[in-house]
């Protein structure tokens, strides 16, 4: 069978959950296209993070992103602001975000810095944002004092992790072994450099089972 075209976060992809991390520590700062900014996060932002993340297509209604910022940022505001980031546009408005933050789980006892929730609005895709942005965030995490960062994925958004791949971040070798397939996915959809030693997965393993038989 031959791939359709795949969208980022498609869920017509099969779903896993894959985790990247790297050194930080001599990262870059890439500067944001011409009439762009940076703002951080003020109470009240909730419904535009939320607006941008469900644009972004993370989220399919309103409740989910209410729900996820509960869990994630509910009574946090002063910790998120100096670390939640969003990008303005030339109009002022919020285009896209991230933030630098830490595993709240409490199963990563390193003290790594965790890469969260980055999302760039549908209609400002494409416009090179999404690597200024991160990197950006990562020159917080280091001053924070932090060398290394997590990045928590999936391959429904096989494009973002083509990104974290071109930055330099690698597959954490406990979630390579557990995802191979996953990995897989996102040989045969980006062909990246960084898994040359990975064979792809065939085509019929991409989708889900419902797609791949539709």
């Amino acid at each position: 069978m031959a791939l359709p075209e795949l969208d980022n976060h498609d869920f017509r992809i099969r779903y896993y959950e894959l985790m990247l991390s790297g050194d930080i520590s001599a990262m870059p700062e890439i500067p944001l296209p011409a009439g762009y900014s940076y703002a951080f996060y003020q109470p009240g932002d909730r419904d535009a993070w939320i607006e941008i993340e469900k644009s972004a297509r993370e989220f399919s209604t309103y409740e989910q992103g209410l729900e996820a910022w509960n869990r994630y940022y509910a009574g946090r505001d002063g910790e998120l602001q100096s670390r939640m980031v969003f990008v303005l546009n030339g109009a002022g408005e919020k285009a896209a975000t991230a933030t630098a933050f830490y595993d709240i789980r409490g199963i990563d006892p390193s003290g790594d810095g965790w890469l969260h929730w980055v999302a760039v609005r549908r209609e400002e895709q494409g416009k090179g944002l999404s690597k200024p942005l991160i990197s950006h965030v990562i020159q917080i995490m280091k001053g924070l004092g932090q060398t290394r960062a997590k990045i928590p994925t999936q391959t429904t958004t096989w494009l973002a992790v083509k990104v974290y791949l071109d930055l330099g971040f690698r597959p954490i070798e406990k979630n390579f072994i557990r995802c191979r397939d996953g990995w897989r996915i996102v040989k045969r959809l980006t062909n990246h450099p960084a898994l040359a030693g990975l064979d792809p997965a065939a085509d019929e393993e991409v989708l889900n089972e419902r797609e791949a038989e539709a």
